[in-house]
Formats: C-alpha cells, sequence, structure tokens
C-alpha cells in the first residue's frame, strides 16, 4: 500500500469522524434546547423520544435479562440471521432483475407491455404485501427465512431491473451499427456490447437494492413471526420501549448499521470490477 493510498484512507477517516462528532454535537444541542424551552413541536423531548446518544451507546452493554449477556450479543446474532435473509433476497432480486432487463431489451413489445406492471408492483406498499407473502408461501411450504428473502428480492429486483434495461439502451447505435458490420448476432451484441455498457448502471441499482434488501427482510420477519432477526428484536424491544427505550434505538442503530455494510461491499465491488474498465463503457 503506497503513500498516497494510507493520506487517502486517513483523510476519509478524519472526515467521517469529523461529520460523527458534529451528529453527536447537533443531536445533543436540540435535544438540550428543547428540554430547557419545553418546546413541544414537532414533539415533546424527553429521555424516551430522543435519549442521550451515550446513553444509546451504553445500552449496547447492559443485559436484555437479569443475568444474562449484554444486548451487543443478541444484537450480533440477530444481524447475522437477517443479514443471511437479506443476501438471499438480495442476490434472487438482482438475478431477476437482469434476468428481466435481458428479456425487455430484446423487444420493445414485450417492454412497453410488461414495464408497466414491474413499475406497479412497486406501488403496492411492503407491510401490505408481507402477510399475503407469508400465508400464501406458507401454504406451499415455503416457510421461515425463505419466505422473508423472497420479500427481501421483492424489494430488491425493481431498480436491477429499471437501471439495467436502461443501461442496456444506452449503447452509441454507431457501436451497434459496427457490430452488424461485422455480421454480429443479437446475443453477440448484447453481451460483448450491451452488458458492459450497462455494468455502471447495473451497480447503481445494486446500491439501492442493497439497503432495500434490508428493509425487507426486517420488515418481513415481523409476519413470518420470527423471533431470531433484528425485526423480531424490533417488535420485542418496541413493547418495552417505555421502559427501556435506549434498547430499541440500539437495535435501530445496528440496523443501519447493516444496511450501511451492504451498501459498502458493493461499491468495493464495483471499484474493484471498474478500475481496469475504458472510459467509454461508463
Amino acid at each position: 500500500m503506497d503513500r498516497a493510498t494510507v493520506a487517502g484512507a486517513t483523510r476519509r477517516l478524519a472526515v467521517l469522524l469529523v461529520v460523527l462528532g458534529a451528529l453527536w454535537g447537533l443531536w445533543e444541542a436540540l435535544r438540550a434546547i428543547w428540554v430547557s424551552t419545553g418546546w413541544t413541536w414537532p414533539f415533546a423531548v424527553d429521555d424516551t423520544s430522543m435519549p442521550h446518544l451515550h446513553d444509546v451507546v451504553r445500552a449496547f452493554w447492559q443485559p436484555t435479562t437479569t443475568g444474562g449477556p449484554p444486548l451487543i450479543h443478541s444484537l450480533l446474532d440477530a444481524t447475522w440471521f437477517t443479514g443471511k435473509e437479506a443476501l438471499a433476497g438480495f442476490i434472487l432480486g438482482g438475478l431477476i432483475g437482469f434476468g428481466l432487463a435481458v428479456v425487455l431489451s430484446q423487444s420493445r413489445l414485450l417492454e412497453r407491455g410488461i414495464l408497466p406492471y414491474i413499475v406497479a408492483s412497486q406501488t403496492v406498499p411492503i407491510l401490505a404485501i408481507a402477510p399475503m407473502v407469508v400465508v400464501g408461501l406458507g401454504s406451499k411450504g415455503v416457510q421461515g427465512w425463505k419466505a422473508v428473502a423472497i420479500l427481501a428480492a421483492y424489494l430488491t429486483f425493481f431498480p436491477v431491473a429499471i437501471n439495467t434495461l436502461r443501461g442496456l439502451h444506452s449503447v452509441d447505435p454507431r457501436a451497434v451499427e459496427l457490430m452488424h458490420s461485422y455480421a454480429a448476432g443479437r446475443w453477440s451484441i448484447l453481451w460483448r456490447l450491451r452488458v458492459p455498457a450497462s455494468v455502471p448502471f447495473i451497480f447503481t441499482a445494486l446500491k439501492i437494492s442493497a439497503t432495500a434488501s434490508v428493509i425487507g427482510a426486517i420488515i418481513g420477519e415481523t409476519p413470518a413471526s420470527i423471533q431470531n432477526g433484528l425485526g423480531g428484536a424490533i417488535v420485542n424491544f418496541n413493547q418495552y420501549y417505555s421502559l427501556e427505550p435506549t434498547f430499541l434505538w440500539a437495535t435501530n442503530v445496528v440496523c443501519a448499521a447493516l444496511g450501511i455494510v451492504f451498501f459498502l461491499a458493493v461499491a468495493g465491488a464495483e471499484r474493484l470490477v471498474l478500475r481496469g474498465a475504458p472510459e467509454n463503457v461508463a
């Protein structure tokens, strides 16, 4: 690792720490102002609605039950469980979205006929469709984390399909004409020209879908009655929110961290794949 790389990583870490410190200070300042003035708009501020951030951090090392392990242990186990569901849904949704885009890119008639239904599928709230998916798949023998993974795939496939289709259509017509002059067939043009040109679009969609898959997995755990994941932890700590609000806040922090990890993983893969790509491909 050369000196420039180390210097760049150090600068990014410093910026991250400064931003986190600024957000921490802003949170505490707003909390102090609202508490001291007694303002109630947009909501009353107290230890339940807006606890001290250091109390939230301290909650990670507090036991959830008397004599039990600290909260961080149970949250890490829940994160691993939900992460596997989200990853399965992310991969499944990505493959479905890519496959749909490839098929639609080969036929304008199919694109005009099917694309509106793909768009309409995303107008149905996930909270409404989750119980139907879980119950319906349960009657077919697909239960537990598998049904949750399918819900995560439901939120994942749409950005991939739309962005990949846009990328496949982004090729310069002159490049297509050149391929035709070499007697290249439809599939040769697709895999040698259109798919490489769509790679930046695909990674943009995957970064969006990465966080969406985590959301789908967390929401899907509720109707599936899964208690091992982060969705179950949210439901559990929500019941005791008025007594110990920091547990729920800490769980929310972990959920956000899981989504960030998924996003960074895709961003890292994008950097590796596109590092040596010619600029005219992007």
